[in-house]
């Protein structure tokens, strides 16, 4: 017969990769991130290199990456596939305008795919909003 263990029983006996930051515990940082006048935004190569080395600065594993290429104006929208999470960018080149959401867990470094991003795509403006997902009781 199968044993059922607690939540907490099955934490124990396996790794989570949940975080451990500020006296929390929970599962990753989700960031949003706006970038407002920005360029490069309708070059594949740009933002494929740019998803990578993301990845690579906030110490993920990359397994994966998608996009696709939108006609007549050049918008991209794809996302990097983690072992960690997720990277994806979509992107609006008439408007130079793209919308990235990075969300790590474990003990990747989300903010440093984005100082990555900031780099690449030269924004004149960058907003972040910070989410912390599945925050333990």
């Amino acid at each position: 017969m199968e044993k059922i263990l607690s939540v907490d029983a099955r934490a124990d006996a396996r790794p989570d990769h949940f975080v451990q930051r500020d006296g929390l515990r929970f599962a990753g940082t989700h960031l949003i991130v706006d970038l407002w006048h920005a360029t490069n935004l309708d070059d594949v190569d740009v933002v494929d290199n740019a998803l990578r080395k993301a990845a690579t600065a906030a110490g993920a594993t990359l397994l994966n990456i998608d996009l696709h290429r939108f006609t007549p104006n050049g918008g991209i929208t794809g996302v990097a596939v983690l072992a960690e999470s997720h990277i994806s960018i979509h992107t609006w080149p008439e408007c130079a305008y793209a919308a990235v959401d990075v969300f790590m867990c474990g003990e990747a470094r989300p903010h440093k795919a984005v100082e990555v991003l900031r780099r690449v795509f030269s924004p004149e403006t960058l907003t972040i909003s910070e989410h912390r997902r599945g925050v333990m009781p």
